[in-house]
């Protein structure tokens, strides 16, 4: 059977149905992730545009305070916007040049209606975009710089002609670019090796080293827009200024040698001795043009972009990795998150509390201090941070206990949130000791002779230091994979029994239903009938290449997420069936809603959501126009972790049409 043919084949069905007119789900939070760019409409900073890591648009209205969802630039998820561009000749005319990690793809994009529709440039696009600018002097001129050398087009982005070298050894992975603001004739390009600069439109290049230190990835250029001849330059060795239009630097002083990479350098537009320092270790500002810097944040903060108001110069705004847009309105003294409509978090676990359904747990990876855990009491309408004790952890799963403990699941170990904690003062405590017993030898003297004795003693206590994987709290004894092997505790986490099971330790998934536990590998299952105390492999169907995830109904019926769809048994793993004519494949996530009653499917591939009547014989669907993670339900309505935008809830009814086994 051509697995593949129905699953294409039920799409189109389902495509043609009144579903694809609903609307996609709402992203509610938690506020904050990784912010690239910004970029003004000329005359107008109260009117903003943020660029994102996940190829969406976000636009502001009131100077950076709160943001909305404006548009999504192309339909992958992978597209970091690094530049923004209003045209100084049209403001409803937005540029937007993109890359995407780990692949030399990117592109850019345009749009005539102010960042609501977009359209690929031709000649640009599949170029990794690393530095975009349009000159001062002249609006029709764009210069692009990609990973093969810089572009330029003259007739305000129709058509591009690369002004560097084709084929240089040298002019290559250009990382940066700057224009004289009355020269456009005269360019600066930064690569992954030194600067480079043109005073000719491109036929003739030189090095402009003179002063760096060798091989320094030059990350910005910015050119005095009044003294055209003063140059800084940001690399992995520093902070640069020239005097004579690059042909000779000087390294500034007061950055400390931690911070290699300057990812951003930005002018006051009115003060122009005031120069700021976004860097891989905080922000950095100089008031005396250069010659001194001093931090105005803390080292953990990693700056992407700095945009200062041309109309309030103490209004200042950062496009932060991890915590989003940070607002100052004294000049850069102080700092406060504006991340009210933005949410670019990686949420990888998701929880609903069990006696509370609108109070929710969610688990984001990547976000060091400024994630762990966020917690809301009103279904997502708004967060608060939870991370004082889990030390900046990435968070991979979160259960909740019958007695109303949370556990959290991190890259480095267990945590646990006492009942009814709600605020983040110190509430994590980790739970981390295992504690096995093992088998003493001893002899004893018994009527002259020696006897041998085993008795049961308490081995010496171990730590568990790597990912935890996945957690069942739901039953008396409480179940754990992680990477040092399938764990179980009798005592609510107080300690931990147990050990790599049947000579396997990372185990990715695993369910609990009373007594009966399971446990899977990405090749390989295994079945405990004893609460863990011992284990034993289940045989799978041939067709299964990887799981996913395990889960139990209420009926003690253990499910599988595979790469191959969803799979059943009824009889604890000896048997298996297949959930033929469902038409998802890759179901990363499988999850039993008692409330619904059904099994709610999921993959990381896909928008659509399946919800499986338990005798497998039907299912309904809908879509929530997101790549989804991970589905929960709380009072009847669907919940979802998305890959890049936050948690996901879905609006009233959603639910569309049915489908039969």
């Amino acid at each position: 059977m051509n697995h593949n043919w129905i699953v294409k084949s039920l799409f189109v069905l389902l495509s043609g149905s009144a579903l694809l007119a609903q609307s996609p789900w709402s992203a509610v939070g938690p506020a904050g992730g990784d912010a690239r760019s910004f970029a003004a409409v000329p005359g107008d900073p109260s009117h903003l545009y943020l660029g994102t890591t996940d190829s969406w648009i976000y636009e502001s209205l009131d100077r950076g305070a709160t943001w909305h969802r404006l548009s999504k630039v192309a339909a992958s998820d992978d597209l970091i916007l690094d530049h923004i561009i209003v045209d100084a000749a049209d403001p409803s005319t937005v540029w937007v040049a993109a890359w995407i990690v780990d692949r030399p793809d990117g592109g850019l994009w345009v749009s005539h209606d102010s960042g609501k529709i977009w359209k690929p440039v031709d000649g640009l696009q599949g170029r990794s975009i690393r530095a975009f600018a349009q000159a001062p002097s002249n609006p029709k001129l764009f210069f692009a710089g990609t990973l093969d050398g810089v572009f330029r087009s003259s007739d305000s982005g129709v058509t591009w002609t690369e002004i560097s070298p084709p084929g240089s050894k040298e002019i290559h992975e250009i990382e940066s670019v700057a224009i004289d603001p009355k020269d456009p004739n005269i360019i600066y390009a930064g690569t992954w090796h030194l600067p480079w600069k043109t005073t000719d439109g491109g036929k003739n290049w030189h090095n402009i080293k003179q002063g760096l230190i060798d091989d320094s990835d030059v990350f910005s250029i910015i050119i005095d827009p009044t003294q055209p001849n003063v140059v800084y330059t940001s690399a992995c060795s520093g902070i640069y200024k020239s005097e004579t239009a690059g042909e000779l630097y000087h390294k500034i002083q007061g950055i400390p040698t931690t911070a290699r990479r300057t990812r951003v350098l930005k002018q006051d537009p009115v003060n122009h001795n005031v120069v700021y320092a976004g860097t891989t270790e905080g922000l950095y500002k100089s008031v005396d043009a250069g010659k001194t810097f001093e931090r105005m944040t803390g080292p953990e903060t990693i700056v992407n972009d700095v945009f200062v108001d041309p109309k309030d110069t103490s209004h200042v705004l950062l496009a932060t990795d991890r915590n989003g847009v940070l607002y100052s309105k004294d000049a850069s003294a102080s700092f406060v998150a504006t991340n009210e409509g933005f949410s670019g978090r990686k949420v990888e676990a998701l929880l609903v509390d069990r006696s509370n359904p609108s109070r929710l747990f969610a688990g984001v990876l990547n976000d060091k201090t400024y994630g762990g855990v966020f917690t809301s009491s009103n279904g997502g309408s708004s967060w608060d941070h939870l991370g004082d004790g889990l030390g900046g952890r990435d968070v991979y799963a979160l259960a909740q206990a019958p007695d109303g403990t949370v556990m959290a699941g991190t890259n480095s170990g267990m945590f646990a949130l006492a009942s009814g904690s709600t605020d983040a003062a110190g509430n994590w405590t980790p739970r981390n000791m295992i504690q096995n017993t093992v088998i003493k030898k001893t002899t004893v003297v018994k009527k002259g002779k020696k006897v041998p004795v085993e008795t049961l003693v308490k081995d010496t206590p171990g730590k568990i230091d790597g990912r935890v994987y996945a957690l069942d709290l739901s039953g008396d004894v409480w179940l754990a994979s992680t990477a040092n092997g399938m764990l179980t505790s009798q005592d609510h986490g107080t300690s931990w029994q147990g050990k790599p099971a049947l000579g396997f330790s990372e185990y990715v998934t695993c369910a609990a239903h009373g007594t009966v536990m399971a446990a899977a590998r990405r090749d390989g299952l295994i079945v405990s009938t004893d609460a863990g105390q011992s284990w034993m492999p289940a045989e799978l169907p041939t067709a299964i290449t990887r799981i996913y995830r395990a889960a139990f109904s209420s009926d003690g019926t253990l499910w599988l997420g595979t790469r191959e769809g969803v799979y059943l048994s009824r009889d604890q793993g000896k048997t298996w069936t297949w959930i033929e004519r469902l038409p998802l494949r890759d179901v990363n996530d499988i999850y039993f809603d008692a409330q619904m009653n059904k099994m709610l499917v999921s993959s990381r591939e896909s928008d659509w959501v399946f919800a499986i009547d338990l005798s497998a014989k039907d299912w309904t669907w809908t879509r929530a126009g997101w790549k989804i993670f991970l589905i929960r339900a709380a009072q009847g309505r669907l919940l979802a972790a998305s890959l890049y935008d936050g948690v996901l809830v879905e609006p009233k009814s959603a639910w569309g049409g049915s489908g039969q086994q």
